[in-house]
């Protein structure tokens, strides 16, 4: 199987504009433009959002009940044994893509990173933040988003991991220095 260079490693040196921007032809086509967001929209705590990593090929995994902290910061879990963890760690530049209903669609990209081990309210998992650098906007006129991907929301074992997630995530985003933690953050390219 040959190596596509489109997915190398090296790429995730760059920063999200080189990394996403789209092939131009130089000399007849001018660069597209994506709608950009100033700040991240907010979403119901139901919402399924897509993590894409990146290693030698792109990967996308659902993840459950991602959490809005700030108009640019984003936590959500991951399992400590899923393969995306340790690509994210490896190659920290990652999108999230959130579809659902009343016309959202967004892709949040930036860098990842963990910021707790293993969640409290969560055995298992670890809590990773996204500092979105770029915020595309998806929605078209003339059409909109009327749903996004969805799970079994009324099962007891759903609804008690989707609380038990949230809850220790809004603990993390509370705890004292996070905001500054995450502004620390080496996000240069």
């Amino acid at each position: 199987m040959s190596r596509n260079p489109l997915f190398s490693p090296e790429l995730c040196s760059q920063s999200p504009r080189q990394l996403f921007s789209p092939a131009i032809d130089v000399g007849t086509n001018p660069p597209l433009k994506h709608p950009h967001l100033a700040k991240l929209p907010h979403w119901p705590n139901e919402t399924i959002a897509v993590l894409c990593t990146v290693d030698e090929a792109p990967y996308a995994i659902p993840v459950t009940a991602p959490l809005r902290v700030s108009d640019r910061t984003i936590l959500f879990s991951l399992k400590d044994c899923r393969g995306s963890l340790a690509r994210l760690r490896k190659y920290p530049q990652v999108a999230l893509l959130i579809l659902g209903e009343d016309d959202l669609a967004f892709t949040a990209r930036g860098r990842a990173f963990v910021v707790q081990e293993v969640m409290t309210r969560a055995p298992g998992f670890v809590a990773v933040a996204i500092e979105a650098e770029e915020i595309d906007d998806h929605r078209l006129a003339g059409r909109a988003i009327t749903s996004g991907a969805g799970i079994d929301w009324h099962s007891s074992g759903t609804q008690r991991l989707v609380r038990d997630h949230l809850d220790s995530l809004r603990e993390i985003a509370e705890r004292p220095g996070l905001k500054e933690a995450l502004s620390i953050q080496d996000l240069s390219p």
